[in-house]
């Protein structure tokens, strides 16, 4: 009897290590800390950059830009006075995928997820970044140019909805500096 409860509390506690936590990582500027904290994402982001042929440092700069690693990131909602009127968008979760790209992957792919598991939303990014690459030539560490596509779509980009918007081209340089220092940050710590 006590060996059972014991592998029942092992099971249990096994089980809630490997999904998504409640909360954002404690070091969320060193992907080092981050793999430390999380084994369980490093898995996850590895098997993903082997599956898509896109770097880990590019796909998790994405993934912090657009949800500070919140596994339940939305927009905020919208107001019209006092009276609350839904989001700006269905941006949700880890990679802050909207329903239409997200059933767009899962309709490309033959997978189904969530996109608050931290491994299903991986590899939605990384699947994004592939196709960003096919569609519009994006180089696998061009953290700027991934992040105009993913912010703006692959048409948006292509028409180059992006250029009049200042604000866009700063967030996509920071993903792209991040980038840099998440590189950088894995071959230090023998990623």
């Amino acid at each position: 009897m006590r060996t059972r409860i014991i592998l029942l509390f092992s099971a249990l506690f096994l089980a809630a290590g490997c999904s998504s936590p409640d909360y954002p990582p404690a070091h969320p500027e060193n992907i080092c800390k981050i793999f430390e904290q999380y084994p369980h994402w490093a898995d996850a982001t590895f098997n993903a950059e082997k599956k898509w042929g896109e770097p880990a440092s590019v796909m998790m700069s994405i993934m912090y830009q657009e949800s500070a690693y919140r596994y339940n990131a939305q927009p905020p909602v919208r107001w019209a006075l006092i009276i609350p009127y839904g989001r700006a968008s269905s941006a949700y979760g880890f990679p802050q995928a909207k329903d239409e790209a997200w059933a767009n992957y899962e309709q490309a792919t033959g997978t189904s997820g969530s996109r608050e598991n931290f491994e299903d939303s991986i590899n939605f990014i990384g699947w994004y970044m592939s196709v960003s690459a096919r569609k519009n030539g994006v180089g696998p560490y061009d953290g700027y140019r991934h992040y105009l596509n993913y912010h703006e779509g692959w048409g948006g980009y292509a028409k180059g909805t992006y250029s009049g918007k200042d604000w866009l081209i700063k967030v996509a340089r920071k993903v792209d500096s991040r980038a840099k220092t998440y590189e950088e940050q894995l071959d230090s710590c023998g990623y």
